[in-house]
């Protein structure tokens, strides 16, 4: 397979105004760069005109392909289909709302090939997003770096850039997108830095996020935390949380049980073991130390067993060689 210096994934849905300007914006980019490149033009379920579009686009320049999915499978994945797909050195993703600028690219492209870095993530200092957007997305920014040790200002940011190996060794499912240098951190990639990037207004159409991201973002941030220390060795979690509420359960239950036994042998007051509530807590922290054990055996049995996440329904694929 034949490599080219830069593939532009573009995930989109309902975007059919800004497409032949974002194409044509970035093919100027990639003349004046002398890049040689691809498009690659993710239309996730979108109901308007888009597709129709795309195969204007790819009529008029080669370099624009597209893979169009049966419904809105979400950004994540679009992205995860597009990464199979890339054949770039160097791997762009950006929005299609005309809200990143194509004129970073070759910046972007010279971090990676130059500067050496895996993963470089934009920041969009200046942005002009309203506050129930800015807000929310200052809290979660903050608690990702706080739980990955990765300190970038905006971890959300579409418009960022991957060395090959990088998207070749992730997989990206959900709404696991926001967390890709995460993700890439714990795969080992390890060089991840930013770069303050252009915000532009959007110039078409309306978002397609609504407050729910936010919930569903730190979820997903708990999920990648949770998976890339514990995915391969689920007993390490449940075994220790199990063993640990197991052992104390059990000498409390001992505890309760040796202290009637010494007030019977010297004939002081004492209450039946199954009349103090310690008991009863002891034994339920019992039972739930067996559960979680059984928890921790049971994942790792799934674990090495388990199948594809990503089994996506894509209807159409436009310029790609099979």
């Amino acid at each position: 397979m034949n490599k080219i210096d830069i593939t532009v994934i573009v995930p989109l849905i309902n975007e059919e105004e800004s497409l032949p300007e974002l194409a044509e914006w970035i093919e100027r980019v990639m003349r004046e760069n002398n890049f040689s490149y691809e498009v690659l033009m993710m239309d996730d379920g979108s109901t308007d005109n888009s597709w129709n579009v795309i195969e204007q686009l790819h009529q008029k320049n080669s370099n624009i392909k597209g893979t169009r999915f049966r419904r809105n499978y979400g950004k994540s994945a679009a992205l995860n289909v597009g990464f199979q797909e890339a054949k770039g050195e160097v791997i762009i993703t950006m929005d299609a709302d005309l809200q990143d600028s194509p004129d970073e690219i070759p910046d972007l492209y010279k971090m990676i090939m130059t500067d050496g870095f895996d993963i470089v993530s934009g920041w969009k200092k200046k942005r002009y997003d309203p506050i129930t957007k800015t807000l929310p997305t200052k809290l979660f920014n903050w608690a990702t770096r706080k739980m990955s040790g990765i300190y970038l200002h905006d971890f959300n940011c579409g418009l960022k850039s991957y060395r090959n190996e990088v998207i070749k060794s992730i997989e990206v499912y959900n709404e696991m997108h926001r967390y890709i240098p995460v993700i890439a951190k714990w795969a080992g990639f390890k060089k991840i830095t930013e770069k303050e990037v252009q915000h532009r207004e959007r110039k078409y159409g309306t978002t397609k996020f609504g407050l729910e991201r936010f919930v569903n973002g730190f979820l997903d941030l708990l999920t990648i935390f949770f998976v890339s220390k514990f995915g391969k060795k689920p007993m390490h979690f449940f075994g220790v949380l199990g063993t640990l509420c197991f052992i104390s359960g059990f000498f409390v239950t001992i505890f309760v049980i040796a202290e009637k036994i010494y007030d019977s042998y010297h004939d002081e007051v004492h209450r039946g073991v199954t009349e103090q509530p310690l008991f009863f807590i002891a034994l339920v922290v019992t039972i739930i130390g067996v559960q979680l054990f059984l928890a921790g055996f049971i994942g790792e049995m799934i674990s090495r067993n388990a199948s594809e996440r990503n089994v996506y329904g894509i209807k159409q694929k436009l310029g790609f060689s099979e």
